[in-house]
């Protein structure tokens, strides 16, 4: 955000990278990096530049200068670094900052609407010979980030969520009938949009697995697609890969039960699980 606010001041005074840059005695490329968010701020460097740039005062440098402090100041997720991986790190940042976070799930209920149960079987599937110890603070991690759909500025969130993972009993029977009546009550936060897709459907547009994309209120940001793998990610933000992510989610809305009848289908999910052995 701080990034894309520096650059438009620049190109607003028609100033190049390269004057911008001899100004706080760093290169073309540093700047560059600084107007996309991928080096960290000085402040002092963010507060000759706005002076730069003809902003030598008032309420929109002041705010800039907090940006600046801000983007600096190791976000909470960092306290969780010993069983965070590096390459999820951003992600966490890119999620508490959106104001929209559309997600595709194929396997797992979406992270941020898992009961704790449903979480710490999810880690162990991939962690079951960490010490227990590690395996709680990964449940914690899981558990503060969906915080962020509670508190008072919480961003959109419209989850899609293959049948598969509603109907694999992850954790146990007991554990999965906790979670989908879980996601009943998730259903009923004005923020929350969950859809399902159905088995009956077929194959549909999502062939290349479990996706997220992310927006944001600066409308200077663009949309950032995050696809994870199995011990790395994808940061997506290119204009052409964003509209293609972002039709396949379109289309797999129109292709999934609409809203309405996503707790209806839950109900019967629930019913079905209750009456297997």
């Amino acid at each position: 955000m701080l990034g894309a606010n520096l650059r438009r001041l620049r190109e607003g005074k028609g100033i190049t990278r390269e004057n911008a840059g001899w100004h706080i005695r760093a290169s073309e490329s540093k700047i560059s990096r600084m107007e996309l968010g991928r080096v960290s701020f000085k402040e002092r460097d963010v507060a000759d530049l706005l002076t730069f740039y003809g902003l030598s005062d008032g309420d929109e440098r002041e705010r800039l200068l907090t940006l600046a402090r801000d983007a600096s100041t190791p976000g909470w997720w960092h306290r969780y670094s010993d069983v965070l991986p590096s390459w999820f790190q951003p992600y966490i940042g890119l999620e508490t900052a959106a104001s929209l976070i559309r997600n595709y799930e194929v396997q797992f209920v979406p992270g941020l609407l898992q009961t704790p149960e449903y979480a710490r079987a999810v880690v162990m599937l991939g962690h079951g010979r960490s010490p227990a110890p590690e395996i709680d603070r990964r449940v914690e991690l899981r558990m503060v980030r969906q915080q962020l759909l509670t508190r008072p500025d919480a961003p959109q969130f419209w989850a899609v969520v293959d049948e598969a993972a509603l109907r694999r009993p992850v954790g146990g029977k007991t554990v999965m009938l906790q979670q989908i009546h879980a996601l009943i009550e998730a259903t009923a936060q004005p923020n929350i949009r969950v859809q399902v897709v159905p088995f009956r459907i077929g194959g549909h547009a999502a062939h290349g697995g479990s996706f997220s994309i992310l927006r944001f209120a600066e409308p200077d940001l663009p949309d950032v697609v995050y696809v994870e793998q199995l011990t790395s990610s994808l940061y997506l933000d290119k204009r052409d890969d964003v509209d293609q992510y972002a039709y396949v989610m379109e289309t797999l809305c129109i292709e999934a039960a609409p809203p309405e009848d996503t707790v209806p289908i839950l109900h019967k999910i629930a019913h079905e699980l209750e009456h297997t052995d």
